[in-house]
Formats: C-alpha cells, structure tokens, sequence
C-alpha cells in the first residue's frame, strides 16, 4: 500500500511543478500552499482506504 501512495504523491508533485512553470511569484505561493493541500489530502484518503480494508478483513494490525 505504501508503494501506492509515493506513486500518487509523486505523480501529484509532478503534475504541480510543470504547472509552476507559467506562474507569478504570489501564484507560486499559491500553487505550492495548494500542492501542499492537494497532497496531504491524497495521503489522508489513501490511510484512510487502508485502514478500511485492515477493518474489513479483521487485521491484528490496524495501521497503514
């Protein structure tokens, strides 16, 4: 599970920073405050559809 969520994160990142490319210096701020978000959000869902399935299936242990 774990090499999912660096896949995502990693394709996450990538799609961001081509996108800063074209940006202001107080869009950048915002693309990366943004990125940031984006990310912690697809780490949190992806820990949270882990511990869905460890629960489904009665796992001794429950982290992710």
């Amino acid at each position: 599970m774990m090499t999912y969520k660096a896949f995502l994160k990693t394709l996450l990142v990538a799609g961001f920073a081509l996108s800063l490319a074209a940006c202001g210096d107080g869009e950048a701020e915002d693309a990366g405050e943004e990125l940031d978000e984006v990310v912690t959000d697809a780490g949190n869902a992806v820990e949270d559809a882990c511990e869905d399935v460890k629960e489904g299936v009665d796992a001794e242990d429950d982290d992710c």
